[in-house]
């Protein structure tokens, strides 16, 4: 049975998990965090989450430590400004410079607010980092109090860190596995402040081979099949080709099945 999420995520990989095929370790790390489904069905002993997206990793922290007040606000806003006028109220706030809309509790409970109210769940961003997707419209709105409460629990094996894919690599140890999710190069969503363009996929991809030749980490990458051609020409990776059925996208009609990729480098074992 596959743990579901506290966010809707583009993107997530609870439905593919039989498909990784991660292997075994002692510390999972995972540079591009998303909806942390992968953590959320794996069972390794510790994990290291990161993600460049500074609202996203608040949230992870605030339940981590703070559960109990976590859900109690977000019942309250969830019960009463399950509305038009509350929901963009409460983005003009959650976008406002005011220090008072910035205690990282509430920003956090607004995150997921947002998150669950807005047009089909996209984490988007315009370029002054203003979260701009609009309200979704939703008869009523589920909200996720027994998937917190396990994230939480998942969570005290967990260090959350707001940090680049390049930052990440640098604390990962000989042991670790790496799972990489990087942006997808059709990706149809603004995400964060970043812009991962070809010439970065290359550059992780490259990283990633270092990291396996010097350390023996064990590495998965999952891509969309426009990638397929950059982890190909290296010529070092086993590639799967996968369907993922996607639960989120842009619009309605564009939630289909699409082809992905994972890609491989395994730790030898003698």
């Amino acid at each position: 049975m596959v743990n579901k999420t506290i966010l809707k995520w583009a993107g997530s990989k609870a439905r593919v998990m039989d498909k990784l095929h991660l292997p075994a370790g002692r510390r999972l790390v995972e540079p591009f965090a998303g909806s942390c489904a992968v953590m959320m069905n794996t069972d390794y002993d510790e994990y290291l989450i990161a993600d460049i997206n500074s609202d996203l990793i608040n949230m992870y922290q605030q339940i981590k430590n703070n559960v109990e007040l976590f859900l109690e606000l977000s019942r309250d806003f969830f019960k009463f400004y399950n509305n038009e006028h509350g929901f963009y109220l409460l983005r003009d706030k959650f976008n406002s410079e005011s220090p008072e809309y910035h205690s990282p509790l509430i920003r956090a409970v607004w995150f997921l607010y947002l998150n669950r109210h807005c047009f089909n769940g996209l984490c988007r961003y315009n370029k002054s980092g203003h979260f701009n997707v609009p309200f979704g419209k939703y008869k009523s709105v589920y909200f996720p109090e027994n998937e917190i409460r396990a994230f939480a629990e998942k969570a005290q094996r967990a260090a959350f860190i707001c940090a680049d894919w390049r930052e990440t690599l640098q604390l990962v140890k000989a042991d670790d596995v790496i799972y990489c999710d990087p942006p997808y190069l059709n990706k149809f969503t603004s995400y964060y402040d970043n812009n991962f363009s070809v010439s970065e996929q290359y550059e992780l991809t490259i990283a990633l081979i270092i990291l396996h030749d010097e350390s023996g980490n064990s590495i998965v990458v999952s891509n969309s099949i426009d990638a397929k051609s950059i982890y190909k020409g290296f010529d070092v990776f086993d590639i799967t080709e996968i369907t993922a059925h996607r639960s989120i996208a842009a619009s309605g009609n564009s939630r289909k099945p699409a082809t992905e990729i994972i890609a491989s480098l395994l730790m030898e074992v003698s």
